[in-house]
């Protein structure tokens, strides 16, 4: 299992910790302190991790700092936590009908400019960050509110590049998000086989045209070899043939003489 993916198992366990607490607390203080405090009591499970991977109030060169963010191979993901909850607490504590829906307005409003906060704050591509941003809603609630309120909100986020996670949803965005990347390696080691396969193909083909050079060239010193070999041999035979010649002469005039 890669580091990034190994990450993402620690922080499920938060997410699901952060849920209960927030439940037991009903929501009585500032969901950024119960995300980061409770991180910050489990580090010596994320320190388990590479120390380059996670990091609790992360600064940037602008001056801004992020609850947390988490390192991965493709940049960093920023996670917000400060989320707007004074008017989602009136909503819930109106008395009738007609407060209830003044709060959720403003509620909504303040969703909508907070998402503003966290894409021109903490989406730095200059500065090694991914190109969204999560922003954590510590509570199912509260996430349900925002995901059912406004549909235009939602989709008002992701044109700002910034994600909204509940606590359950949290750790299953990271995963989808770190596993793209792992696709992504993958896909780009394929490139890699793919390019060195062609290139072993290209290499074949070289060398298979120049043995049929080669064989080409042995054939014809062959055939001039078997061409050599035969006129030597047809030479010889004229040579064999001329010198019987001269021996048939030499005994015909011997006898002659012995005639004479």
């Amino acid at each position: 299992m890669s580091p990034d993916l190994s990450l993402v198992l620690a922080i499920t366990v938060a997410g699901f910790a952060i849920l209960i607490w927030i439940i037991n607390k009903k929501l009585s203080q500032r969901p950024s302190d119960e995300l980061v405090e409770w991180l910050k009591s489990t580090n010596q499970r994320l320190e388990e991790q590479p120390k380059q991977s996670f990091h609790l109030q992360y600064s940037f060169k602008s001056g801004a700092t992020v609850d947390a963010a988490v390192t991965t191979s493709a940049g960093i993901i920023p996670i917000d936590s400060k989320f707007p909850m004074e008017n989602f607490r009136k909503m819930t504590g109106a008395e009738n009908e007609q407060e209830k829906k003044a709060a959720s307005r403003e509620f909504l409003k303040d969703v909508k400019t907070h998402i503003d906060d966290i894409s021109r704050k903490y989406i730095l591509t200059e500065e090694g960050t991914i190109d969204y941003a999560l922003m954590y809603i510590p509570s199912e609630a509260v996430y349900y509110e925002i995901m059912t309120g406004d549909p235009k909100l939602i989709e008002y986020a992701y044109q700002k590049r910034v994600l909204p996670v509940s606590p359950t949803t949290f750790y299953a965005y990271l995963r989808a998000i770190l596993m793209s990347f792992e696709g992504q390696k993958i896909e780009a080691r394929a490139r890699d086989i793919l390019a060195a396969i062609r290139a072993i193909q290209k290499d074949y083909n070289k060398v298979e045209d120049n043995l049929g050079v080669l064989g080409r060239h042995v054939g014809n010193a062959y055939n001039m070899m078997a061409t050599v070999v035969s006129s030597f041999t047809h030479l010889g035979q004229k040579i064999s043939s001329t010198h019987a010649l001269g021996q048939t002469g030499k005994e015909e005039a011997k006898q002659l003489e012995v005639e004479t």
